[in-house]
């Protein structure tokens, strides 16, 4: 963790720009698209796109105040800096123009100088030509969803936002899934107020250091085979992905639910089964979801129930009366930390990857709630090496840090 923060540290040494001589400046006003951080980019249908605006020659677009230059002079300090309006304003125009990075209104080209210096750990460009690029490739290869968390000021010319990114590699026949989370360094011109360098920093790596061998492997570990079956399942954003384990948000869901006996027993499954295949009041069957979870609340695995997923447009008012000794209910979603792996899920492998799990997120700082829950994709004719499987642990007061 310490070399993991000296290196975060080193990278943003590397951003802070000294203030420029004193003289006047070019300031960009930029127009700002209405926020809607919490929308994939992708999902987005095409809208006018605004871009930024340059101010006259010689200052900006209305002359200040006397009051707001000597705030502005009290607030940037005899170091400089931006003001906190300036901060202020990039930090508005990121949340907006953000989210539109790889859907077809694009990011504001104008914002930015025509020498971006961009880094992650795996690739580099020192144009904007080549920042676009970049974007337009992996739009191309991967069809990116992008989530933008939070944004920041974090230094005197330096803004960093926090963000997920969900990829599938579509030149692959399974066409799997690649989740990045980070952080990026924005760095802005001091003359202008475009930004003029961006570095991304993995959650899921040490060495973020372009270029990283560790990062490249991180992108091919990400490129097996899960057979996920194409049904529907509780619906989640991933807010971090680190080398061990996901911390994923989940919104509320409906579960039918029956008495267990063990984490990877069966015990109950017919219950359950049986009530979605028609043995309720009114004989109706409902469709199959993914996963089965099972589900132990003790902190010694011992208290187990078995639950099938409810389709997403049922609500409890909607839902026929069991007649059986299975219970509906609404599991409220929240926070959990997820470790996934392939292979049939026995009951001594369960054990130890929630020991695992439980072990890697107490080193972490985080506060894993008592007991987990075990996810279970595939039937059991699946091959092995293709089966998706994953433990569950709750967490406790989680917080997305900046």
């Amino acid at each position: 963790m310490a070399a993991a923060m000296a290196n975060t540290t080193c990278l943003r040494s590397r951003l802070l720009v000294l203030p420029p001589p004193p003289a006047p400046r070019t300031v960009v006003s930029f127009r700002l698209r209405p926020c809607a951080t919490t929308i994939s980019s992708s999902s987005r249908k095409r809208r006018p796109r605004l871009a930024a605006r340059a101010a006259p020659p010689g200052g900006a677009v209305a002359p200040a105040s006397a009051a707001s230059k000597e705030d502005d002079q009290g607030e940037m300090g005899s170091g400089g800096g931006l003001s906190a309006d300036d901060a202020e304003r990039l930090c508005q125009f990121l949340r907006a123009d953000l989210p539109h990075l790889f859907d077809d209104v694009g990011i504001d080209r104008s914002a930015y100088d025509d020498r971006v210096r961009f880094r992650d750990p795996i690739t580099r460009h020192d144009t904007i030509d080549g920042y676009l690029f970049n974007i337009r490739l992996l739009k191309l290869l991967f069809r990116p969803d992008f989530y933008l968390h939070a944004v920041k000021q974090t230094g005197p010319y330096e803004l960093t936002t926090r963000w997920t990114m969900v990829m599938k590699f579509m030149l692959l026949p399974w066409k799997p899934e690649l989740v990045f989370t980070g952080l990026s360094i924005m760095g802005v011109n001091p003359k202008n107020l475009k930004f003029n360098s961006h570095v991304d920093l993995w959650d899921s790596i040490q060495n973020n250091e372009y270029f990283s061998s560790e990062g490249l492997w991180d992108v091919f570990k990400q490129l097996r085979i899960y057979k996920t079956p194409d049904i529907e399942t509780p619906n989640y954003l991933i807010l971090k992905r680190t080398a061990h384990y996901e911390v994923r948000s989940y919104a509320p869901f409906l579960v039918v639910e029956a008495k267990g006996d063990k984490l990877t027993g069966s015990s109950g499954f017919n219950n359950v089964t049986g009530y979605i295949f028609g043995n309720n009041a009114s004989s109706e069957k409902i469709p199959m979801t993914t996963p089965v979870f099972t589900q132990a609340s003790d902190n010694t695995l011992s208290d187990v129930s078995i639950q099938i997923v409810l389709p997403m447009n049922k609500d409890l008012d909607s839902l026929p009366a069991p007649n059986t000794a299975v219970t509906l209910r609404k599991v409220e979603g929240g926070i959990a930390a997820v470790k996934k792996f392939s292979g049939r899920p026995k009951e001594e492998i369960v054990l130890q990857k929630e020991k695992d799990l439980r072990s890697q997120l107490l080193n972490d700082g985080l506060k894993p709630h008592p007991g987990c829950l075990l996810a279970r994709y595939n039937d059991p004719r699946t091959k092995s090496f293709l089966m998706r499987n994953e433990v569950l642990i709750r967490l406790i007061d989680f917080t997305l840090e900046l």
